[in-house]
């Protein structure tokens, strides 16, 4: 009988433990499963990034893909003709100062593809030199000189909206010195001889297109001539419109 009652006493105490107990037995077991829960949420977060590069890559391959085309619509061409006028420092005579010379410029191009090409070119130059006080009393004569150049051109950076080329070319330059000395000749004047010499030219240039058929060019230019048996080493530039044709 006494043993009995310390049985029922024993439980009477035990009862009030055993909930928490089993509360704290299901809390532990419920955490992994927590963790487990949230384990996965990395993953959307991963392929979100991955969508974005995907969608950033598609957008610059449209972008490259505008871009080539836009080069190809205004470089695909087989022929471009340009006019211009320009300047050029142009020494008239072995003694002489330099002169400013105006010019026109016209020329032909076919292109072999986007870069390559062959140039056909005219132009004619105008200055009025200096010359000191003399027996003839001519001391502004008007002289000119004209020629026709061939050579390569290479665009050798291209862009939609711009491009850069090099171009040189060599031919046959004739010079008219004395038609303004009243018969007096070019030795009195200290002036080249009227006559034919070779000619050649180089120059890098840069275009700017208005439409992809249609550009503004600058050429700076180094000109080289050979009048009186003497070298003319003189600098300028042409500036005029460029106009394209005829698909490749």
């Amino acid at each position: 009988m006494y043993s009995f009652r310390r049985l029922a006493l024993l439980l009477a105490l035990a009862s009030p433990v055993i909930p928490v107990l089993q509360a704290q037995s299901s809390g532990s077991s419920s955490t992994p499963a927590a963790t487990d829960q949230q384990a996965p949420a990395a993953a959307p977060s991963q392929t979100q990034t991955q969508g974005q590069i995907s969608v950033q890559a598609r957008i610059k391959a449209r972008r490259e893909q505008r871009r080539a085309s836009a080069i190809h619509e205004a470089y695909d061409h087989l022929y471009e003709v340009y006019v211009g006028a320009g300047y050029l420092r142009f020494t008239p005579g072995p003694t002489l100062q330099r002169v400013n010379e105006y010019d026109w410029n016209v020329g032909f191009t076919r292109y072999f593809s986007e870069r390559l090409g062959a140039t056909v070119d005219g132009r004619g130059y105008y200055g009025t030199p200096f010359i000191e006080p003399n027996l003839s009393g001519i001391t502004k004569p008007a002289i000119s000189q004209y020629a026709a150049l061939i050579g390569p051109t290479y665009r050798f950076y291209l862009q939609p909206k711009y491009s850069v080329s090099g171009r040189v070319m060599a031919g046959y330059a004739r010079g008219n010195f004395t038609g303004d000395t009243n018969g007096f000749g070019s030795a009195v004047l200290g002036l080249y001889p009227d006559g034919g010499t070779f000619a050649a030219t180089a120059s890098i240039f840069g275009e700017y297109n208005l439409a992809p058929n249609l550009g503004f060019r600058v050429a700076p230019e180094y000109y080289l001539t050979g009048f009186g048996s003497k070298e003319q080493n003189s600098l300028g530039y042409n500036i005029g419109i460029v106009y394209r044709f005829g698909k490749q």
